[in-house]
């Protein structure tokens, strides 16, 4: 293999490298977990044989004149105690093994979750940035073709997307809050409800907002019967913000009516960000 070959195969594994560095450094902690304890139980037993060893009794011997001869006896039985620091002395060597591995794991566990955090901050940091443009993008519309326009762009692509996810293929999520079909935008869920529940979930929200400066979007989900998720854990609105949830009336798959929900702002991952600061 030329040069420039060999040149391109170690680029594409220090590629696959950096993408599974995480992958790999847990995968090395859980084996050094697990080794360990192996290599820890195996010192103690180890460890337990030595002194056993080293304290067992043994004879102390004399001798005696016996017909002429002289012959050894036992005077005495000895045992050795030993001090902590003779045992710990004695056994030591037999727990390096154990602690390199935990120490080795420590290492692993600890920089595999540093990667982690840096990759999540920078991916929030990504998502807030396109939710800003995005904001901004949309005011422009609005601005530059008003709200009739603006809002039959926006029913629209929410028509486009619940073809393009027919109901057919996807569970219908019974809420116990409505009997119209109604269809997520956010999480791709449909389920049953009512315009005037998701008023007042709205309401609910802009008021934890002006009470609380912040609610989750999983708050929100809660509120119309939806269950939450990790993500709708992780962003959410602000003070300064007054949540709008957009309605567009269309037609599912089987033309039926359907109402299709988004929310204005969108919920942002600076949301977790500024709860925690």
């Amino acid at each position: 293999m030329s040069l420039a070959g060999l040149s391109v195969l170690a680029q594409k594994a220090r590629f696959l490298l950096d993408e599974n560095t995480t992958t790999i450094l847990t995968g090395v902690g859980v084996v050094g977990t697990v080794s360990t304890a192996y290599l820890a139980g195996r010192a103690s037993f180890k460890a337990a044989e030595l002194i056993e060893e080293a304290e067992k009794e043994y004879p102390l011997m004399g001798t005696k004149e016996e017909g002429g001869q002289t012959v050894g006896v036992v005077v005495e039985v000895v045992k050795q105690n030993l001090s902590k620091t003779e045992k710990v002395k004695l056994v030591w060597p037999q727990y390096v093994p154990a602690t390199i591995s935990g120490a080795t794991t420590i290492v692993c566990i600890v920089y595999a979750n540093k990667i982690a955090s840096k990759r999540m901050a920078a991916l929030a940091l990504a998502s807030s940035i396109s939710q800003r443009r995005m904001q901004e993008y949309q005011d422009k519309v609005l601005e530059k073709f008003g709200v009739k326009e603006t809002t039959k762009v926006r029913d629209e692509i929410a028509q486009e997307r619940v073809l393009r996810n027919p109901k057919d293929t996807r569970d219908v999520i019974i809420t116990g809050g409505g009997d119209v079909l109604c269809y997520d935008m956010l999480t791709g869920r449909y389920f049953l409800s009512s315009a005037e529940k998701i008023r007042r979930a709205e309401n609910r929200i802009n008021h934890e907002l002006n009470n609380f400066l912040h609610a989750s979007l999983s708050e929100f989900y809660e509120h119309i019967g939806l269950a939450p998720t990790t993500y709708t854990d992780m962003v959410g609105w602000n003070g300064n913000d007054n949540l709008e949830v957009q309605i567009s009336t269309v037609m599912s798959d089987d033309e039926k009516p359907c109402l299709a929900i988004d929310f204005t702002p969108p919920p942002s991952s600076e949301y977790h960000k500024r709860l925690h600061d």
